[in-house]
Formats: structure tokens, C-alpha cells, sequence
């Protein structure tokens, strides 16, 4: 694969791995994951180099779950700990399907997954106000539950269900990008910035220390892509294509648009916070970032969106 030129970037969901209440065991996400990932190995074929990065939302509430049930035999786990076991669980889960369909179809590439931690401020606002969703859903009442027993701050997520939600600090700086970078240039395929890196901030000595948040990992992989000059930056996600007034019977398609609509899309309260909105935001940090182009569609297609006949496409305009 040494004649390959472009750079993708693409950001997969972690609640993609995750197809419904009966399918959440670890084979059935890594069944999910090579769904996904036959789809990466077709993209890389047709000659784009893949760097990953994924969600990991509802895997950080398992094992955030999995603590709060065990708090009596073992030391309760941090949430920055959390994330980066997930990134490893995540990321052998992706090496292994990706490295599987490699062998079926002949992609002679190295795969590697960098546990990457991402700089944050602590005086971010966000920790004053929690809004990132994590875990799984619950109906109200099991949230209000939730709420009063644990403390936990919890939220209505885009009309499918409560969740708990925690610190979203905006990304400042990639501490692996150069690890990152000297991966992807050699033709390695890199799985990184899992669940928007293992939050981290400099104390007053300037020594990193974990952060009790979740990063966006739409808003860290833009910053990501933005750092690698990525040819495109591609966020996977549950539909084809982005829609102005979504589920409505007026839902219209959005084929190719600039920043500057987008924005106004944005403004205009078009995107739900839980879903679609961040995920727009993110392309548009990573367009003003220096990117020219950005797709938002689902794994399916992304090869098809690639080629330029399906999926929603910004450019900077």
C-alpha cells in the first residue's frame, strides 16, 4: 500500500457497535465492528489511508457500571481509566476485524491502535455544567433514581432515553499526534483519539493528570484531522445523509453544503445536541481548521460517499 497519497480521517460511533438491548455483550460489538470495518478496508483499498478513532460512550457506562457493582470487593475505577481501557478494548476489537478483512481481500497494511491522551483546561466551563452523555439509556424514573442515589447528573438524549452525562472539555492538544503522524506516514493504519483521548491537564509543576470528563470524540478527531492536514475528515454515523427538520414529513436531505450554511443550519436549531448538532460542529472546526472537506454519512457508505454519490459534503466554500 506504499503508493498511497490521501489521508482519511474517519470517526466511528461508539453507540454503532452497539445495535440494541440485546446485542451489548463484547462479541456482539466486535461482531459490530467488523460490519464497520470491512466497509474501512474497502475505503482503504480504493486508496485512502485510514486513521480511525471511535466512541465509547455506552462502553465507558459498562465499565463505570461494572465498578459501581464491585465497589465492595475493588477499588472503584476513575473515569479517565475507564476511557483508556475502553480504547484498548475498542481498539483490539478494530485491529482484529480490520487485520482478519486484510487477509480475506489481499490489503497488505500494518494496523495499531495508540492509547492517546488529549490536553484539556480544568477550568473548562463545561465542568461546571455536565452535558457529555455516557452510558446506557434509562426511562426517567430509573433516572431520577439514578440521580438521587448516585448523584449522578443525568439527561434526555435525543429523544431515545435518559443517560448520565459529565464534563465535555474542549480539546486543546493531541499529546500522541506526532506518534500519530509518524504511524500514518510510514502506511500503518492508526486507531486513535479513542472516545476523544483520555483527558488530561497540565497541573501548576506542568505534569498531565487525569480528568474526571469525556472528550467529544467528533470535536477531538476533527483536531485530529485538522493536525494531520487529513484530504478529508469523514464522521460515520447512523444515517446516509444530514436532514433539515429530521423525522418531519418537510425532512429534506442535505447533499452539499458550505460552512457558512451549515452554520446558519446549526443557528437555526436544525441539530439536536445529543446527535447531530456536535457532529456538524465538529466539521466545522476542522474546515475553519485549515480542512477542505468534510462527509457525514453512515459505514455503509462510505465508500460510495467517497466517490462522491451519497453522504452529505462541506467544504469550506
Amino acid at each position: 500500500m506504499s503508493n498511497i497519497q490521501k489521508t482519511a480521517v474517519v470517526a466511528v460511533g461508539g453507540n454503532s457497535l452497539i445495535k440494541d438491548k440485546e446485542h451489548q455483550s463484547s462479541h456482539d460489538q466486535y461482531l459490530a465492528a467488523v460490519e464497520t470495518m470491512t466497509h474501512v478496508a474497502k475505503l482503504i483499498k480504493s486508496g485512502y489511508n485510514v486513521v480511525l478513532t471511535h466512541g465509547n460512550g455506552p462502553q465507558v457506562g459498562f465499565a463505570l457500571l461494572r465498578s459501581e457493582i464491585a465497589k465492595d470487593l475493588a477499588d472503584p475505577v476513575p473515569l479517565d481509566y475507564c476511557v483508556a481501557d475502553t480504547q484498548g478494548s475498542i481498539g483490539y476489537s478494530f485491529q482484529k476485524a480490520l487485520e482478519n478483512e486484510f487477509r480475506r481481500t489481499g490489503i497488505n497494511m500494518p494496523v495499531a491502535t495508540v492509547v492517546t491522551q488529549v490536553i484539556v483546561d480544568p477550568k473548562d466551563p463545561s465542568f461546571l455544567k455536565p452535558t457529555k452523555p455516557i452510558g446506557q439509556f434509562y426511562s426517567e424514573e430509573e433516572a431520577e433514581e439514578k440521580t438521587k442515589k448516585l448523584g449522578w447528573n443525568m439527561a434526555e438524549d435525543a429523544g431515545r432515553g435518559w443517560r448520565r452525562v459529565v464534563a465535555s472539555p474542549k480539546p486543546l492538544e493531541i499529546v500522541e499526534q506526532k506518534v500519530i503522524n509518524l504511524l500514518a506516514n510510514n502506511g500503518v493504519c492508526v486507531i486513535a483519539v479513542g472516545g476523544g483521548g483520555i483527558p488530561v491537564a497540565k497541573n501548576s509543576s506542568g505534569d498531565l493528570e487525569g480528568t474526571a470528563a469525556v472528550i467529544d470524540k467528533d470535536y477531538a478527531s476533527a483536531l485530529l484531522a485538522a493536525n494531520m492536514k487529513a484530504d478529508v475528515f469523514i464522521v460515520s454515523t447512523a444515517v446516509e445523509k444530514v436532514y433539515l427538520n429530521y423525522g418531519k414529513a418537510n425532512q429534506k436531505s442535505l447533499d452539499k453544503v458550505t460552512v457558512a450554511e451549515l452554520e446558519t443550519y446549526c443557528n437555526e436549531g436544525h441539530f439536536k445536541p445529543g446527535s447531530m448538532l456536535p457532529k456538524c460542529q465538529a466539521v466545522i472546526s476542522f474546515l475553519k481548521g485549515g480542512g477542505k472537506h468534510a462527509i457525514i454519512t453512515s459505514p455503509e457508505n462510505l465508500t460510495k460517499a467517497i466517490e462522491g454519490k451519497t453522504g452529505t459534503h462541506i467544504i469550506r466554500g
